[in-house]
């Protein structure tokens, strides 16, 4: 019997990270045999659009919802909280073909309830475990996802454009994820997005101590499908993302 497998995507915002998660879905979606859940823990709130998916409500108004209840003295009972959540998680749950998304949405405000946040985050793993494989479209850097979304991932991809700022970046994701035991990663590799020269990675691999699952060149299909605002469930399984993609979710696939 084969357990949950947790993938996190991170990275500078704008490397195009999403487009590379929501192909990861579409492969993994079509592959058949496997419940797929996609969590978009982005605030940007991306996910949701590039698959093509509504999302009805996210698990900050869940969460929102229910402060607001707790400081009008409506709602204190552990147990009655549990049964809220649960069924409220998995009502902002949306349905699509092969695969079920949860949008996390913005972060949490100052001064907001630990308690609750702990039991969403309890919750949000209880309901990951249902399914075989979750990928999670996260913020910067893993200690968001660890904070707001999930106790530890499995495997973790970063994805970074050639800059300087998004290599910069993509250390430092690396760096924290290895000295923070908690995060718990199987498994961690770059992915090089936008590369317009084979020097481009030859250059960074020599610099950086990451593995590289690697990399994309400039792909005009992905560009023509953001400009026009098209799911990347429909892109062409012949395009550059779409084989890379493809490839890096065969390597979590048993």
């Amino acid at each position: 019997m084969r357990g949950t497998e947790t993938i996190a995507l991170c990275g500078k915002g704008g490397v195009g990270k999403t487009s590379i998660c929501s192909l990861m879905v579409k492969h993994l979606a079509e592959a058949k045999g496997r419940k797929i859940l996609a969590i978009d823990a982005d605030p940007a709130s991306g996910l949701a659009a590039s698959l093509g998916v509504g999302v009805k409500k996210s698990v900050d108004d869940i969460r929102k919802d229910l402060i607001g209840k707790i400081k009008k003295g409506e709602e204190t009972d552990l147990t009655e909280m549990l049964h809220m959540l649960d069924y409220e998680l998995f009502d902002a749950l949306s349905e699509s073909e092969g695969f079920a998304l949860l949008s996390i949405g913005r972060p949490e405000d100052e001064g907001c309830f630990c308690r609750v946040n702990s039991l969403l985050k309890d919750i949000i793993h209880d309901l990951a475990g249902g399914f075989d494989c979750v990928l999670i479209d996260g913020e910067a850097g893993i200690e968001q996802i660890n904070r707001r979304v999930m106790k530890s991932v499995d495997h973790l991809i970063i994805v970074s454009d050639t800059s300087a700022k998004g290599v910069s970046v993509a250390r430092t994701i690396a760096a924290v994820a290895r000295e923070n035991q908690a995060v718990g990663c199987r498994t961690m590799g770059l992915v090089l997005n936008r590369v317009r020269s084979e020097d481009e990675v030859r250059s960074i691999a020599s610099n950086i101590d990451i593995e590289i699952y690697g990399y994309i060149p400039e792909d005009e299909v992905i560009r023509q499908y953001d400009f026009q605002g098209r799911p990347l469930l429909t892109v062409p399984d012949g395009s550059a993302a779409g084989r890379l993609s493809a490839d890096i979710a065969k390597r979590f696939m048993k």
